[in-house]
């Protein structure tokens, strides 16, 4: 270990599941020790106690990282995290290690290079958490229902009803004949969605719990096609929206503007970027998608997949819909929805 030192120190951690390796090196580069640690706040906060006082932290938005995060930020670090796909170039190296991760990240960050994440309040977090299990929970009863339709299809049941977990399609279920091993398959999978049905009741109880006092929820509401679900799922995944200079930019983070690479006088544009939160974007294409054709959203939706095709259309309503988001959550109201003003003649 190197002898004491005085400035500021910046520290790398290349976190993993069990095990984390911790670089602090001076503001210029200087080694200053490399130590690896079993996963723990305690381990942690006895390394970083050797930093000094208010050290630059950067660690990469890995899984798990919350407790890092919060432990190094009530020791008194200035905490980092980097994007993962910022510092993606790290696994084109020739040789790669945990060592050389934690020091590249110090590095960008003392080098000012580095790509950096939001690191959410603990508040953010929280909800998301309930949004995002939510989500999960929909998508296993969603995963079931299909194994439903999938029994009847290869049983040749006929299923003459939209949807057949409703009142009619429950008892056509309960009376159809069916062979042993496909009836408890069925029976299985309904007692499985009726548990998650109360899971998933729960879990929106909770978010709307502590989302309805929020003004911008209540606002982003008044966008058509967007109800209680959705607004919950913008609220949670964007968290402060005052991150965002401009609307644009958070289009662009919901990974909803085009790609775009140029090189000398080559310039090429091509589908949007999918990088961001999968959640917003698939909230703002649902939205767009139960949007009335008279709305504003509905209207443009139509107007462009006239033009290029019902896919880009959606994609072009659902940044607009991001667009109104924006205003909903900064400004607690959504004035672009009403149609502009007409000019005096």
């Amino acid at each position: 270990m190197s002898a004491a030192y005085e400035g500021r120190q910046v520290v790398g951690i290349d976190l993993h599941r069990r095990r984390s390796v911790i670089v602090r090196m001076t503001e210029d580069g200087t080694p200053l020790e490399t130590v690896q640690i079993v996963n723990s706040s305690e381990s942690l906060a006895m390394v970083m106690a050797r930093a000094g006082e208010s050290p630059e932290v950067v660690l990469e938005a890995a899984y798990g990282w919350y407790w890092a995060a919060d432990t190094l930020a009530a020791g008194g670090a200035n905490v980092h995290l980097a994007h993962p796909l910022g510092v993606k170039a790290f696994s084109y190296r020739r040789v790669k290690n945990d060592v050389r991760d934690a020091t590249d990240l110090a590095d960008l960050l003392r080098m000012g290079r580095l790509p950096e994440a939001w690191i959410a309040p603990p508040a953010t977090r929280e909800l998301r958490e309930l949004v995002r299990h939510r989500a999960k929970l929909v998508g296993l009863r969603t995963t079931l229902k299909c194994q439903v339709h999938a029994v009847l299809a290869s049983c040749g049941v006929n299923v003459p009803m939209s949807d057949v977990f409703g009142l009619s399609g429950h008892e056509l279920l309960e009376r159809v004949a069916l062979p042993k091993v496909f009836r408890a398959r069925v029976d299985s999978a309904l007692r499985l969605i009726e548990a998650l049905e109360f899971e998933i009741g729960l879990f929106a109880k909770l978010v709307r719990g502590r989302l309805d006092r929020d003004p911008g929820y209540r606002a982003v509401q008044t966008i058509p096609g967007v109800g209680q679900t959705l607004a919950a799922v913008f609220v949670a995944e964007i968290g402060d929206v005052t991150r965002f200079c401009r609307p644009e930019q958070l289009a662009s983070w919901a990974g909803l503007t085009p790609k775009h690479h140029e090189s000398d006088t080559t310039v090429r544009r091509g589908r949007i970027t999918k990088q961001g939160s999968r959640l917003v974007r698939w909230a703002a294409v649902e939205g767009v998608q139960r949007a009335g054709k008279h709305t504003r959203l509905g209207m443009t939706r139509d107007r462009v997949a006239a033009r290029r095709g019902h896919n880009i259309g959606v994609v072009a309503a659902a940044r607009e819909l991001v667009v109104c988001v924006y205003y909903g959550l900064r400004d607690g109201h959504i004035r672009r929805l009403h149609p502009a003003p007409a000019r005096a003649a």
